[in-house]
């Protein structure tokens, strides 16, 4: 059984791995400790990124739609997640980490621009 790093846990809900190939549905977890991904097929799967080792989560943003995927950026590896809550997740995911730690995604128009700025 998989010991969970969190003391509380301040939001639960359906999310998607997607590491390797393929996508791995679970839960994921947000607590006062760290950012956690349960497998739901198998419980020796999982995922635990303390709050600490996150250097940054970029997410799409367009208007003020927030995208269902975010990735989290930490010192080893980088990981790809998606939820329906994501925005609530996310907002869990800035009282912890902090304003510039949440990254809006450049979209296609602005790495063309910034493409064309720097020529």
């Amino acid at each position: 059984m998989v010991q969970s790093l969190n003391t509380t846990a301040e939001l639960t809900a359906q999310g998607i791995s997607y590491l390797g190939i393929g996508a791995k549905y679970g839960k994921i977890l947000v607590g006062d400790r760290a950012f956690e991904f349960f497998n739901d097929n198998n419980v020796e799967d999982y995922i635990q990124i303390p709050w600490q080792n996150i250097i940054a989560v970029y997410v799409h943003v367009s208007g003020k739609t927030v995208s269902r995927r975010f990735k989290i950026k930490t010192d080893k590896v980088d990981l790809n997640f998606s939820s329906k809550s994501s925005g609530n997740i996310l907002k869990i995911m800035r009282e912890h980490l902090g304003n510039d730690k949440i990254l809006r995604m450049p979209t296609l128009w602005d790495t063309t621009r910034s493409h064309f700025k720097h020529k």
